[in-house]
């Protein structure tokens, strides 16, 4: 090969990987242009339908699409607490526990419920969370308890009591250390205390198995694990002739991150409504699930 050919390739090679570099180092970048986009204003032409700008909660923000009708849920139920989420103004970033925000492109609306300045809240921390907030709303006290990766049951029966959970190396128990309080504070405080102890795999594993077929608001895809993750179901709704249903999810991630309302990356033009009938494989914008990794609380 002669000098010549020699610098060509050179020249060929360095410009190959400039083109890579760019390529893997502006994938966030891409995705903190469409969130931009969306800071304007504006909404994309294919689901533009679907999007009530103005709207402050789940059930506003979202329309369902024509020929369809939300699922009912009944009133001070889980599912109604879901689908009234309140949410952030439209166009609002998803923000992680530092501040800063979150360049993916993966999300229609943020849920307005702050998260803490802790790397706390994840995936299957969220999923507690709201069923959290909703029992304690409802002052369903007994019902809020959650599993430890070791199996320790955290009872915020217990919490409220003054007891404090003492951990020694995977062991854990309860100490009398405190007095009586029914303060949301101290309930925020127990909660942080379950996100630190807790996960997909522990949640996975207090959770029952149900057919897709039965899908209802309030049910869990998840795959517990390390890494592991989960969405939940905040709302449906079925056509009025066919049956078919649409359902609505929403995540938290990693880091801890807003509880945000998923894109559906399959249809832009339903998003985020993601059809009933995805075959076996559920394809999410940061993971794929299987119509096996549905399920629910045992006391829903």
């Amino acid at each position: 090969m002669t000098p010549g050919n020699n610098n060509n390739l050179f020249l060929f090679l360095v410009m190959s990987l400039v083109l890579m570099l760019a390529t893997y180092g502006c994938a966030a970048e891409s995705g903190d242009t469409g969130t931009k986009q969306q800071t304007s204003g504006q909404v994309s032409d294919g689901n533009a339908a679907l999007i009530q700008t103005d709207g402050k909660t789940v059930a506003e923000r979202f329309l369902v699409p024509e020929g369809y009708r939300r699922i009912e849920a009944e009133k001070h139920s889980f599912a109604a607490y879901l689908r009234n989420l309140s949410l952030k103004p439209h166009g609002s970033k998803v923000l992680y526990y530092n501040g800063k925000s979150k360049n993916r492109d993966v999300y229609e609306a943020v849920v307005d419920l702050e998260i803490g300045t802790k790397d706390l809240q994840q995936c299957a921390d969220a999923v507690i969370r709201l069923r959290a907030e909703y029992l304690w709303q409802e002052q369903k006290y007994v019902s809020i308890r959650f599993n430890f990766t070791n199996g320790f049951t955290a009872a915020y029966a217990k919490w409220r009591e003054g007891y404090r959970v003492k951990v020694e190396g995977n062991s854990a128990s309860w100490v009398k250390s405190a007095g009586y309080s029914d303060s949301y504070q101290d309930f925020r405080k127990y909660l942080d205390l379950v996100f630190a102890y807790a996960g997909t795999l522990s949640l996975s594993k207090e959770l029952e198995a149900v057919p897709v077929e039965d899908m209802q608001i309030g049910y869990i895809f998840i795959q517990g694990g390390s890494p592991g993750h989960c969405v939940i179901v905040v709302d449906m709704a079925q056509h009025e002739e066919t049956g078919e249903k649409l359902f609505m999810l929403a995540q938290s991630y990693m880091p801890a991150q807003d509880i945000q309302i998923l894109k559906n990356p399959n249809d832009s033009r339903l998003s985020p409504w993601y059809s009933g009938d995805f075959g076996g494989i559920l394809k999410t914008p940061e993971w794929v699930f299987g119509k096996d990794d549905l399920k629910r609380f045992r006391d829903y």
